[in-house]
């Protein structure tokens, strides 16, 4: 009974070790078929070489990596601005009606002469508008400002300051002024946005003829401003053309006025605030990165090897 007890150990012993042979294989098997896969296999330090050129390489690599980071880094943080044109009328909630402010002063005109006349081809005519109106004189009541705010139709027409809704006209009217503001639509002020939004501000004709009338013509072009919340503000771009003259009629010299004649344009000009997405930012940061050590890594190498060749010359010359 004993030796068949012996020979049951034995070879239960030797099927363990097969077991365990089988299952060593199969681990260390998958693990080298684990390394094959790694391709950011390693180089040993002992098979590595400093160099001082690498050094200096290394050092230039990272301030260059940070100088460009931080770049990237400001323009992700700052929003840009893009424009586009397009045809539309964008501000359809405003009943067709555009906003005004007016603000110009006539040095030599007094306060009670001076008012404002409205007048489209929608039929509009209005003489003497005094609404949202201020009269302000000056130079001891010899002149006087005019502040006005009011709306016109979005359709050709004119508006003028002069003295038609005087009660008794003078004979010499001084039409010679100063525009301080002229502006249609919302205010915007954006510093990256430089727009024609009150291109008449600072017109001086102090130096004009008293007795010439002068005609503004305008060309008005509607702007839409999105900011990063969605939020869109309307307001208006101008060009302007001028002219001064003194007119006449069959009846004698027809009495000054100070004209501002408009016509919209159809081009709506749209500002919108944008900032850059987050993907494209981590992907410049990447091409930054790989990109710099990349170069980095074959001007090292190029130097490192003509380095090496310069030293195995020397030293076939000392030899």
């Amino acid at each position: 009974m004993l030796p068949d007890a012996a020979v049951q150990n034995e070879q239960a012993e030797e099927k363990d070790l097969i077991d365990w042979n089988r299952n060593y294989t199969v681990s260390h098997a998958g693990s080298r078929t684990e390394f094959r896969f790694d391709i950011y296999r390693k180089v040993p330090k002992d098979l590595t070489q400093p160099t001082y050129t690498g050094a200096i390489i290394s050092v230039c690599c990272c301030l260059f990596i940070l100088f460009l980071f931080l770049s990237e880094l400001t323009g992700f943080i700052a929003t840009e601005i893009v424009n586009e044109l397009y045809v539309d009328d964008p501000d359809k909630d405003s009943g067709g009606k555009i906003e005004v402010n007016l603000n110009i002063s006539l040095p030599n005109l007094h306060c009670e002469l001076v008012g404002l006349d409205i007048q489209d081809e929608m039929g509009r005519h209005e003489v003497g508008h005094i609404d949202n109106s201020m009269k302000i004189p000056l130079n001891n009541g010899d002149g006087c400002r005019f502040e006005g705010h009011f709306s016109i139709n979005k359709v050709p027409g004119n508006f003028h300051v002069s003295t038609h809704s005087a009660t008794a006209q003078p004979q010499n009217p001084d039409m010679t002024h100063v525009i301080h503001k002229l502006s249609f639509g919302d205010k915007l002020q954006v510093h990256n946005v430089h727009g024609a939004f009150n291109a008449l501000e600072g017109a001086d004709k102090l130096s004009s003829n008293p007795l010439a009338s002068h005609d503004y013509i305008l060309k008005i072009v509607p702007t839409v401003y999105e900011d990063m919340s969605g939020k869109q503000r309307y307001s208006y771009q101008y060009t302007v053309a001028n002219k001064e003259y003194v007119a006449y009629s069959h009846t004698g010299r027809i009495i000054p006025a100070i004209w501002f004649r408009y016509d919209l344009s159809p081009i709506t000009v749209k500002y919108t605030e944008r900032r850059q997405p987050l993907y494209r930012f981590i992907t410049s940061i990447c091409a930054i990165i790989g990109g710099t050590f990349t170069v980095a890594g074959i001007l090292d190498s190029c130097i490192f090897t003509a380095s090496e060749a310069w030293k195995k010359i020397q030293l076939g010359k000392m030899q």
